[in-house]
């Protein structure tokens, strides 16, 4: 890479990993970034996958208030992400890129419309357990996990839009507010980025001096998101990953 490249890469990771923090989707600033220093598509993501494991830990570590009271939720989660990861990194080594991506755009755009209309469907849930009619499940029960692992399994694969799917989940089924929702989402793409960049480290090409700046960068980034993220409010945040995510929406469809 030439100094130019080196510092356009370093200073897209420290978006990303602000972006992930508040968001997630933070891989379409980096990976393009990564496109245009001549890198192919698939080192782009491995690289890309490792460098921004830094990020998703001091993202998680930011939102450690928000995390107080969820330790059994993340444990059951965790179990989910780290199969889903996994299965998401083997994917990537074994299969062409065409196979898994057309899904990609219907699952952001589904996880918007989730995220869009979650005030709605809280409410709806809410009157439903008041009757009796819904049992509350402070796990989010099966359909949670399954839905959780999935998104995993795509998260191991590209992660952009990851965080989004996450918290379009877990807002339709748990009863929490918003930033803890963001927190737990935090916590999950960290394990996921963790399994799958340890299965790179051994089976996959990638670049060194990218897998470097981006975890720089996006260490960075994400303790300044976490520290931002953390005093929006629930509408605020929302139209922010709804905004992120139709930008997400669009560049996938185009690409």
């Amino acid at each position: 890479m030439t100094p130019w490249e080196m510092a356009a890469v370093l200073a897209a990771g420290t978006g990303a990993g602000a972006v992930n923090a508040v968001v997630g989707s933070g891989t379409l600033i980096t990976f393009p970034v990564l496109l245009a220093t001549g890198m192919p598509p698939v080192t782009a993501t491995v690289s890309n996958g490792l460098g921004l494991v830094p990020g998703s830990i001091t993202a998680a570590v930011g939102y450690r208030e928000e995390l107080r009271g969820q330790r059994r939720r993340v444990l059951l989660l965790g179990i989910g992400a780290v199969l889903g990861g996994l299965a998401g990194a083997v994917l990537l080594l074994t299969l062409p890129a065409s196979a898994f991506e057309r899904i990609v755009p219907v699952l952001v755009g589904l996880a918007l419309v989730l995220v869009a209309c979650q005030p709605w469907i809280a409410k709806r849930v809410r009157r439903r357990r008041e009757t009796g009619s819904s049992p509350v499940r402070r796990d989010g029960g099966p359909l949670l996990f399954t839905g959780l692992t999935l998104a995993s399994v795509y998260g191991g694969y590209f992660s952009a839009a990851q965080g989004i799917i996450y918290v379009s989940l877990m807002g339709m089924l748990l009863d929490e507010t918003l930033q803890r929702l963001n927190a737990v989402k935090n916590v999950l793409a960290a394990v996921v980025n963790t399994v799958a960049a340890v299965l790179f480290l051994f089976f996959a090409h990638f670049d060194w001096t990218a897998v470097l700046l981006i975890a720089a960068g996006s260490a960075l980034g994400g303790l300044i998101g976490a520290r931002t993220g953390r005093r929006f409010s629930p509408a605020v945040l929302r139209t922010l990953i709804v905004s992120v995510g139709t930008v997400a929406l669009v560049h996938l469809v185009l690409h």
